[in-house]
């Protein structure tokens, strides 16, 4: 008989699912998921069958309609997208930026989370200031000691959030900061100054006011992927909505045109001319792309 549950966990084709009175059962995926290309992911509502006593293993029978779903990180059903930054490896913002599209291409909520703010409390402040017509919310914190914690769990209340971002910025120690749990963690190779990538897989810990996903660090997401058509990149970017109706042309791509009102608002200091420079660059990224789609 099935049961449903979420997807906890998977691994080597292994996947590891909870029901709602938490006890977990080990599954695989049946063939037919893999002649339609459907890969489970971390955060799907399944019903499963579980393994009898001499079975090593259940089956997933069907997986549930998924709210959101992302490629990198590999998950579903997410509400909120905690993207966490720190000091130490420097800031990657245009995989930043590419995350924050990828949220509001799915209607979901993002924060940035800038943690390690113990070794520089600086950074938190320049972000603000750099995101501050971009709606995403920006979080000040320290895992190792706990500073600013318990303003980010008030903004994860409720939530099935996702940390995603680079290696070594600290989501392992922010999981175990949150809920108590043991994950695995590591340190900044100071040859390289980027994380030693200690989750390697995803992996969602439920507790009493939001669930949580460890993901693997990463330092490469395209936009391309996704088939986006470039004019709508800006679409994503909230600090342009009230400045478009302005521009000379329609469209206008605020790239080069003359009387974009976008462009003069970055001259004026009302956009930071650093987060518009990386929409140029994803722009160009998505207009090549799009060129080649059927190349």
């Amino acid at each position: 008989m099935s049961m449903e549950g979420w997807l906890i966990r998977g691994q080597g084709g292994v996947y590891t699912a909870e029901d709602e009175n938490g006890a977990q059962y080990v599954l695989r995926a049946k063939n037919r998921f893999r002649r339609q290309h459907i890969s489970p992911l971390v955060g799907d509502r399944i019903l499963f069958t579980p393994g009898t006593v001499s079975d090593e293993h259940g089956w997933i029978d069907e997986i549930l309609p998924r709210e959101s779903v992302f490629v990198r990180p590999a998950v579903a059903n997410v509400t909120m997208m905690a993207i966490v930054v720190a000091p130490e490896p420097s800031p990657d913002l245009l995989l930043v930026d590419r995350l924050l599209v990828q949220c509001r291409r799915q209607g979901i909520r993002a924060a940035l989370v800038v943690n390690k703010c113990d070794l520089d409390d600086a950074l938190a402040p320049a972000l603000a200031r750099s995101y501050k017509g971009a709606e995403v919310p920006v979080h000040a914190i320290s895992a190792a000691n706990g500073d600013g914690l318990e303003a980010l769990e008030r903004r994860l209340d409720g939530e099935t959030v996702s940390l995603s971002g680079q290696s070594g910025v600290g989501k392992s120690t922010l999981t175990n900061s949150l809920l108590h749990v043991s994950a695995e963690t590591g340190e900044i190779s100071r040859r390289i100054q980027r994380g030693r990538n200690t989750t390697r897989h995803v992996e969602l810990f439920r507790a009493p006011r939001f669930c949580l996903m460890d993901t693997p660090g990463f330092s490469l997401i395209t936009l391309s992927e996704e088939q986006l058509e470039p004019i709508l990149l800006q679409d994503f970017y909230p600090e342009f909505e009230g400045l478009r109706d302005g521009c000379r042309f329609t469209p206008c791509w605020h790239q080069g045109e003359p009387g974009c009102r976008v462009r003069e608002a970055v001259k004026a200091g009302e956009i930071d001319p650093e987060r518009y420079a990386r929409y140029v660059a994803l722009l160009r990224e998505l207009d090549e792309a799009w060129r080649n789609r059927y190349a």
